[in-house]
């Protein structure tokens, strides 16, 4: 399948405001969720299962089942072998660092690992602890994971019944049922992590994205594809005037509401509460509309090149950022200092040198293997 620039582009746009929140600066607290109560996890997750319901959908379709499980296996490997490395950074060289340093940004992140190094460790690489800024990825991994049953079914049977167990699931997990879940597994087999080193998001909640964009993705990879319905003409007005409400809601009120309980789980990031997921909705058709406009934007972009290595870039930004908390910590910044900027430039620069590298290595090799082939066919 020919890439798609404009994806590229959105997956870059995902790591720079993912790297705004995680850098310990002033951007951190003040410049989240900048498009409404909408975070880059969100648009990160959705765009990861879109491009693997498209690419091992259209996989499935032209070599068959098989070649797609063993295709996402490698992927799931992948993304696992980051999240390993990641997590073995942060145990054995980061957190003695922060406890030699009493830095308390690494040492309040990695708690339960204080408390309990080994268990932490093992644990934390079968996917169970999962300290703050390292619980993406696991849920990625976990999702890869149920993909190919998941396009198996959907693919063959539709994908109905499986938008009605994960809507379940969703509505199940706005009343905490992934923690009623998880804590009665727990006693039952006696296991010994709690419910809160396992990482902020609540799976059976975020499943429910990660679905919606496989199956958008297997439709946008269907040879024959139904036609497009067109708008109705005040569709668009409207779904942009929905987002401008969000969007003015936010910057005005704060990401938060302060003790409003209810207000807070209808726009609660963890739980992926239904507000914030209409607020998403709005601004995903928004992108689709301006498709074209974004295609302009994305050609030749150091954004979409962010985007073409987005798991080494999302690794290297945890690496710095992770760095970051153990060197300067993580002190309440009221105000925007010069030094911030300058940091947040050369981490943006960083990131766009590695994911320039990392790229360079694929290219060379098909470039040598073309000039290879070239000189064989000369000789013949």
């Amino acid at each position: 399948m020919e890439r798609r620039t404009e994806l590229d582009w959105l997956r870059g746009l995902m790591l720079v405001l993912m790297t705004m929140t995680h850098l310990p600066t002033w951007f951190s607290s003040h410049a989240g969720q900048p498009f409404g109560f909408v975070s880059a996890a969100e648009g990160f997750v959705f765009l990861s299962a879109y491009l693997v319901g498209s690419v091992y959908g259209h996989k499935a379709r032209t070599a068959g089942f098989d070649a797609m499980r063993r295709a996402l296996l490698g992927r799931t490997l992948k993304v696992y072998a980051a999240h390993a490395a990641l997590l073995l950074f942060l145990l054995l060289v980061l957190v003695p660092i922060a406890v030699s340093r009493d830095a308390d940004a690494i040492t309040g992140l990695a708690s339960y690992a204080l408390e309990r190094p080994r268990l932490a460790l093992v644990s934390g690489l079968v996917l169970a602890y999962n300290p703050p800024l390292l619980d993406i990825l696991p849920m990625y991994v976990l999702f890869l994971l149920a993909s190919p049953a998941l396009l198996a079914y959907g693919m063959r049977r539709g994908f109905g019944l499986l938008f009605a167990i994960s809507a379940l699931l969703w509505l199940y997990a706005q009343y905490d049922g992934g923690a009623h879940v998880y804590r009665a597994v727990a006693a039952l087999v006696d296991w010994p992590v709690p419910y809160g080193a396992t990482g902020a998001f609540a799976f059976m909640a975020w499943q429910l994205l990660w679905l919606v964009g496989l199956r958008i993705g297997v439709m946008q990879s269907d040879p024959d594809p139904r036609p497009a319905t067109p708008w109705p003409r005040f569709a668009f007005p409207l779904v942009v005037g929905i987002a401008a409400v969000f969007f003015v809601w936010r910057h005005i009120v704060g990401q938060t509401f302060g003790s409003e309980a209810f207000l807070n789980a209808l726009f609660d990031k963890w739980h992926l509460g239904p507000l914030r997921l209409l607020n998403f909705a709005m601004l995903a058709l928004i992108v689709v509309r301006l498709r074209p406009t974004i295609v302009a934007w994305a050609e030749d972009s150091p954004v979409a090149t962010l985007g073409r290595a987005s798991l080494i870039v999302f690794s290297a930004h945890l690496l710095i950022c992770l760095a970051l908390l153990t060197v300067i910590g993580e002190a309440p910044r009221p105000h925007l200092s010069i030094f911030e900027a300058v940091l947040l430039l050369g981490t943006l620069v960083a990131l766009y040198g590695v994911a320039r590298a990392a790229l360079a290595g694929p290219r060379a090799i098909r470039a040598q293997s073309r000039a290879l082939a070239a000189r064989i066919r000369i000789r013949v």
